[in-house]
């Protein structure tokens, strides 16, 4: 029972088994949910290795961080495009393969748990399984309805990535779902016995939160702020969000409310000057990567907090951690109506029908002129994390389908 904290050891050996991690998209620690699980395993009594990309912050491509072992490979910088996405991912691929082939000639691993997007790394385990290895999907992303996303057409790409997914998912000897979206997808599409898949959701680790009081100097003498984080990307809605600020400012003449832009990515510089094409700089500050005590401070200044993506079928089924950040700092929220985001927030969002810019100004004007509402709203999002989505319970999750697996060898 993983409650107590069941130490999984390799009984004909007498030795614990070894895990390897092998996440491409980003870097441990920085990976909020690839770092917990990879710290919940080592607690488990494995060990662990993990295999990512190399970032300016970790500039060693060797680490070793809490009796984690790090392998951290070159990486491209961040573009946009097709092409750009194929080489950064044959890059990944090229590492991947290296660096295991590597670890396990030093200390054989027992088990590669892989993380997407994308999905590629069932070409690792092939190579792996005939010495008995077993292959662990941890589902984060829906590839081709991310791409869908991104390029807006099914074209041969889309096609391929399809199929990169089908072969991963028969390839999984067990697959952790992020939701139960994703578990339908695992069961449905990709055709995995219902046994053979668990949903282990991104529960935040509160351990790992700086808690302050508000800083009203974040306002700028701005009455109220209105906070975002994530990826600035050409599909993570910071162009809406942007076209939103210009309505409030330039149509409804509210003047009073300051929008923080909390992280970085391919299209920051993109974004930076579409504000100011928009004549809307004076209302939106754009941080680029901060500290985490930086951004924890910023949300706990916000009065409302913000997703601004509209509902597509990526969208729909995926769980957004910046939903659950919100929710820690016990904030109101707007966003899009989607499946997976009313069944995380609940009572503590407000739900765009439409994907309509207008529709969602006027819900930010609406809740912030309303701060009974928002106050209620914040204090269910708090509560829902502290008593079911925060990391402690969805770790027991994670090991239930360790013990799972364990059970297989």
């Amino acid at each position: 029972m993983f409650g107590k904290h069941k130490r999984f050891c390799d009984r004909k050996k007498g030795r614990k088994k070894h895990v390897l991690f092998i996440v491409e998209n980003n870097p441990v620690p920085n990976d909020p949910r690839v770092w917990n699980e990879a710290v919940a395993v080592k607690e488990f009594g494995y060990e662990v290795t993990v295999i990512c990309p190399l970032t300016k912050q970790a500039a060693l491509k060797k680490d070793k961080i809490n009796g984690i072992n790090i392998l951290r490979h070159y990486s491209p910088s961040m573009t946009q495009g097709k092409v750009p996405f194929l080489f950064e991912y044959g890059n990944a691929l090229f590492w991947e393969l290296l660096f295991s082939a590597k670890i396990y000639v030093m200390k054989p691993f027992q088990i590669i748990h892989a993380a997407n997007p994308p999905d590629h790394i069932f070409l690792i385990a092939i190579l792996f399984k005939p010495f008995g290895v077993k292959f662990i999907f941890d589902h984060h992303d829906l590839s081709p309805e991310n791409y869908l996303a991104k390029f807006h057409k099914r074209d041969f790409f889309y096609y391929i990535l399809f199929l990169m997914e089908k072969l991963t998912f028969r390839t999984a000897d067990l697959v952790i779902s992020t939701n139960e979206s994703y578990k339908e997808i695992a069961v449905n599409r990709g055709k995995k016995d219902v046994k053979d898949v668990f949903v282990v959701r991104n529960g935040p680790d509160l351990q790992n939160y700086y808690f302050m009081e508000p800083n009203e100097k974040l306002k700028s003498g701005f009455e109220y702020l209105v906070g975002y984080v994530g990826v600035i990307g050409n599909q993570e809605g910071i162009d809406i969000l942007l076209r939103v600020v210009q309505y409030i400012v330039k149509v409804r003449k509210i003047v009073n409310i300051k929008f923080t832009i909390i992280g970085t990515g391919p299209d920051w510089m993109n974004m930076l000057q579409m504000s100011r094409e928009l004549g809307i700089e004076k209302f939106v500050c754009f941080t680029g990567f901060i500290p985490y005590r930086e951004l924890h401070e910023i949300l706990a200044t916000a009065d409302v907090c913000v997703n601004p993506e509209f509902r597509n079928s990526f969208t729909d089924k995926s769980t957004m951690l910046k939903i659950m950040d919100y929710m820690v700092f016990g904030k109101p929220i707007i966003q899009f109506e989607t499946t997976e985001g009313k069944i995380t927030a609940e009572k503590a969002s407000v739900y765009v029908k439409e994907n309509s810019e207008e529709k969602f100004a006027e819900a930010i004007i609406n809740l912030l002129n309303d701060p009974k509402k928002r106050m209620k709203m914040g204090e269910y999002g708090r509560n829902k994390i502290k008593h079911h989505l925060n990391w402690n319970k969805q770790k027991i999750h994670l090991g239930n389908a360790y013990q799972y697996l364990e059970n297989s060898f």
